[in-house]
């Protein structure tokens, strides 16, 4: 049975000012729970319906009811297991590889997609601008589907770090040279824009080169969503 207390702190972390204020986060789902045990990232408590399934110890994890399970979720037909986690101090950039980066991108689906693309095209660093969505909101942890493991996410003032970075600056515009005919083996930093606005003024005066994704179909079609184009760009960087 669990507490009142842990329901009352569970609950509180659906927000992003009591996640930072307790250090903590939960994850919904078997292979999400799993996959963050199997990680860096320190567990304070599974709580789970059924016993098995997970390689957590005993003491790890605690049964409840569907009812309590029901109480702490962040979603509508709760997934039998719940993980909370110690939110881990970020690990500095490595450039020796590519670096995504994303400027104020506000949906939590995207980011969790984009979060889950890095882990798909093996990009191990995401740098978000203070303004982006929290990468620990329970619907974008549900879009990483466990890939938060195994990228290191971090926030800070993307301008200065771009500024700092001795390295080639991709962003995705509109109106950008065709993605199809760069050369881009050398590893750089891609920058993303937010999904209404693209690249804001600030970051675009810092990118060295502009890149763009050419459009076949019908001109009606306004632009691509923000996720999508990451995958196409991704693609085309593992390309080479």
């Amino acid at each position: 049975m669990i507490v009142k207390s842990q329901i009352k702190l569970i609950r509180s972390l659906h927000q992003k000012k009591y996640r930072n204020e307790n250090g903590l986060f939960f994850v919904e789902g078997l292979k999400a729970v799993q996959e963050l045990l199997d990680s860096r990232f320190e567990v304070v408590k599974v709580y789970a319906t059924e016993d098995g399934g997970l390689s957590a110890s005993a003491g790890e994890v605690e049964l409840i009811s569907e009812a309590e399970l029901k109480k702490i979720s962040a979603l509508r037909t709760p997934n039998k297991v719940l993980g909370l986690f110690k939110i881990p101090k970020v690990e500095k950039i490595d450039f020796d590889d590519w670096v995504v980066t994303v400027d104020d991108v506000r949906d939590p689906g995207n980011l969790g997609t984009i979060i889950r693309l890095c882990d798909w095209f093996g990009i191990r660093h995401l740098v978000c601008s203070g303004q982006t969505v929290d990468c620990y909101n329970p619907k974008t942890l549900q879009a990483t589907m466990g890939s938060i493991a195994r990228v290191n996410v971090g926030y800070t003032d993307l301008a200065l770090f771009l500024q700092k970075a001795d390295r080639p600056i991709y962003g995705a515009f509109m109106d950008g040279v065709p993605v199809y005919g760069e050369k881009l083996a050398e590893p750089g930093i891609l920058v993303m824009g937010n999904e209404a606005n693209g690249i804001s003024s600030p970051i675009e005066h810092l990118v060295t080169h502009k890149i763009s994704i050419p459009q076949f179909g019908e001109p009606t079609a306004e632009s691509l969503n923000v996720a999508t184009a990451t995958a196409i760009l991704l693609s085309e960087i593992r390309r080479g």
